[in-house]
């Protein structure tokens, strides 16, 4: 039986304040293909459908049409709310879907696969939706759940029980911090507290394969506990970091192989780094009209309006940063000690300029002007 795995498609994020629906659409589509193409028995998404609790109204229709693309294919789907989502509105019409679809965001059906049948007997897939441990302790008295891990290790415990009884193969989606991967910074948002909600490795032992999501980048916990990613660049920090999903296989036994299928990215990513006349010049940074960049300036001051002048040359400048390549060494003579050492207003405007500019003082334009608006009013306050 084949199953790919994928997660994190966050429907509804901007980068850098720009949509990303289109992007996505043409990533999903390319998904679908994927599917059909290697005879897909289960497609499973592992939490974060949504970006937000409260999608627009342009999220439902990119999910309800990839939901029902997939199915088309032939393939079972298998879908987790994860945090970002609001288990809700993602399950409120899961009762309404096809056959071949099915959203899990109920706590309290963990421990009830969906059963599949190929040539060597059943595979059970277990879905895991999101688990708030302030939320759902009440649903199982008795049982101590105040972290991410106490609570995921129980609810593996209800699978284990389950499995153990119906026998066969089986297949875990959940969504979590799981102990030992790398998280990009800025980009998945924070479920833990102080350490203690990193899911241990050894609560996801039994099934033949888990399907986690919740980390943006491909990784693998060991051969059969593996994240997916995003199917989106949505960070500069993931940038080079491929996209795509697991393509699971298992044979009579169990987990019988693991394969990546890479999905196209849209508009990569690049971090472009000079100063501003360089980036807006020099040759060395041609081939990125089409790609979206991070510009770091290393002018010694700030300059002008950078974005929009970036922009003429990058339509796709996501962002610009002032870093400077060089800093003044500390000459022992402080912000404050300048200014008590200065002999007239201009001279207090010029240690400000240093100050704020990183060493560097008023231009002689700068200093004709300053003067200028010094004499006048100088001028004002003789004639009050």
């Amino acid at each position: 039986m084949r199953i790919l795995h994928t997660s994190d498609w966050h429907i509804g994020r901007t980068f850098h304040g720009h949509p990303t629906l289109d992007a996505l659409r043409g990533v999903l589509d390319a998904l679908v293909a994927q599917v059909r193409e290697h005879a897909v028995d289960v497609v499973i998404v592992a939490g974060d459908v949504f970006d937000s609790a409260a999608p627009s109204a342009a999220c439902y229709p990119l999910l309800s049409q990839t939901l029902a693309a997939l199915a088309d294919t032939g393939a079972r789907v298998v879908a987790t709310s994860g945090n970002h989502d609001s288990a809700a509105r993602l399950g409120f019409q899961s009762a309404l879907l096809r056959e071949e679809i099915t959203v899990v965001t109920d706590p309290t059906t963990i421990g009830t696969p969906v059963t599949l049948t190929d040539e060597h007997g059943p595979v059970h897939v277990y879905g895991i939706p999101y688990l708030e441990p302030a939320i759902v302790r009440h649903l199982w008295s008795g049982v101590e759940l105040r972290s991410q891990a106490q609570t995921m290790a129980h609810a593996l415990e209800l699978v284990r029980a389950d499995l153990a009884e119906r026998g066969g193969r089986s297949i875990v989606a959940a969504h979590c911090f799981a102990a030992g991967v790398e998280a990009t910074p800025g980009v998945e948002r924070e479920i833990r507290q102080g350490g203690l909600d990193v899911v241990p490795l050894s609560a996801f032992d039994g099934p033949d394969y888990v399907a986690l999501g919740h980390i943006h980048g491909r990784q693998q916990l060991s051969d059969r506990v593996r994240y997916a990613g995003a199917p989106l660049h949505y960070s500069f920090g993931e940038a080079g970091k491929p996209r795509g999903s697991w393509l699971v296989e298992l044979g009579a036994t169990g987990l019988s192989s693991v394969e990546w299928l890479e999905l196209p990215v849209p508009r990569p990513l690049v971090t472009l780094r000079g100063r501003l006349d360089d980036l807006l010049d020099d040759q060395r940074f041609d081939g990125h009209d089409e790609h979206w960049v991070r510009a770091e300036y290393t002018d010694a001051t700030p300059q002008p309006d950078p974005m929009r002048r970036l922009q003429t040359r990058f339509p796709w400048c996501a962002t610009v940063v002032h870093l400077p390549h060089e800093t003044l060494p500390d000459d022992g003579a402080g912000y404050a000690r300048r200014v008590r050492a200065a002999r007239d207003d201009a001279e207090v405007i010029d240690a400000f300029l240093v100050h704020v500019r990183e060493g560097e003082g008023a231009s002689d334009a700068e200093r004709s002007l300053i003067r200028e608006v010094l004499d006048a009013r100088a001028v004002a306050e003789a004639r009050a």
